[in-house]
């Protein structure tokens, strides 16, 4: 069988919509199936090793300020993608599109011209920021001509169904959590401390990228709380983007640089070491469909604090105790629930290691989407 994958990313960058078709690609490749990839370039040239060859299609320019020619890139970009990604599309016989933008929803029209089956992720933001668009609506008629949809989460199929996005197919398939995360004690959480060079009595981790959406202000204005209440405790925020220099400034006019680490962007097999180290992660972002980032943690054995985004509720329900639920944007809620957690420290409860291995590894992940695969292929055949 041959796969296209169609994304707005792939590492080096770190999005969720960039990792599920990377790990994809190899399992398919694994497996015997031949992969291909389009996409937009990472914001660095440093791109990791992929399983097939890849089209790097140029992101559009939106910085001119006049419209005209705003609109002569849109058309350009347009253009390329068609030339660039059409032939790819025509010789393949599945077409997995991931997340939402012009790239994949041009590519779905590339996939109905050649009459391709196709396969829609959808990660969050398409569902949660969706509006009708008129007269062309390219999102919306790849969603409801895909021949099979797939959510990061029960409560982002909910939302997509409540605002009006209905199809025949869909699944729910969570994020994989490869096994770099695994189980960690209190002998590894001191062996992963000593490697990371940390010294302090409570560690909390955040791991998400510096954008507005994830809320790591109200991580670091918890912190004046939870310093009185735990004088010897570090938050570590592992990521970058465009924040950094502002929540930099935040932690200093706080006079918190002795108790907030920032420790950039971090590979993604290292960050095992980080959730190991930690007692407890905390997921503040005020919009979450399925953070990979906190199953990690879970994966490890670290419990999480999350505020009541969609994500964290649906994770809640899974996970029962070892996901603490605060309100979005109250650092107050945030500090005490911390505080109430360093005053009896554990780790994640054995059951949740057991679903997590049960439901959550790639063999399992990979099963779910390739059963979709060999579906679709052999409805075409008939």
């Amino acid at each position: 069988m041959r796969i296209c994958h169609i994304t707005p990313h792939l590492p080096p960058d770190q999005a969720a919509n960039a990792l599920l078709p990377f790990h994809l690609g190899h399992w398919s490749t694994d497996s015997g199936d031949e992969v291909v990839f389009a996409a937009h370039p990472a914001a660095t040239e440093n791109h990791q090793p992929l399983p097939g060859p890849v089209e790097w299609v140029p992101r559009r320019d939106r910085s001119d300020a006049l419209w005209i020619v705003r609109k002569a890139r849109g058309v350009w970009q347009a253009l390329e993608i068609v030339r660039r990604v059409d032939p790819i599309v025509e010789n393949v016989d599945i077409v997995h599109l991931h997340s939402n933008g012009l790239l994949m929803e041009l590519g779905a029209r590339l996939a109905r011209r050649h009459h391709k089956p196709t396969v829609l992720t959808l990660y969050g933001t398409e569902v949660w920021h969706y509006e009708r668009r008129h007269p062309i609506d390219l999102f919306t008629r790849a969603y409801r001509e895909a021949a099979a949809v797939t959510f990061y989460s029960d409560r982002l199929r909910a939302q997509a169904q409540e605002i009006g996005l209905h199809h025949r197919d869909t699944h729910v398939i969570y994020p994989p959590v490869t096994k770099a995360f695994s189980w960690s004690d209190d002998r590894t959480r001191r062996a992963a401390r000593e490697m990371l060079g940390i010294n302090a009595e409570h560690v909390l981790l955040n791991v998400k990228r510096l954008h507005p959406l994830a809320g790591q202000r109200y991580a670091i204005d918890a912190m004046s709380l939870i310093i009185d209440a735990h004088p010897n405790v570090q938050l570590l925020i592992c990521g970058s983007g465009s924040l950094q220099s502002q929540l930099e400034a935040r932690v200093q006019a706080r006079g918190l640089g002795r108790y907030v680490r920032f420790m950039g962007c971090i590979d993604n097999d290292a960050l095992a070491t980080y959730y190991a180290a930690a007692d407890v992660f905390l997921l503040p972002s005020l919009l979450e469909a399925g953070p990979t980032v906190a199953l990690e943690a879970l994966a490890c054995g670290t419990p999480v604090i999350s505020s009541d985004n969609p994500g964290g509720l649906d994770l809640k329900a899974r996970f029962g105790r070892d996901v603490d639920i605060v309100p979005v944007e109250d650092a107050d809620a945030l500090a005490n629930a911390v505080i109430g957690f360093l005053n009896n420290k554990r780790r994640a409860d054995t059951v949740t290691r057991d679903l997590i291995e049960q439901e959550l590894r790639p063999t399992t992940v990979f099963g779910r989407f390739q059963d979709i695969y060999v579906r679709l292929a052999n409805d075409v055949e008939k």
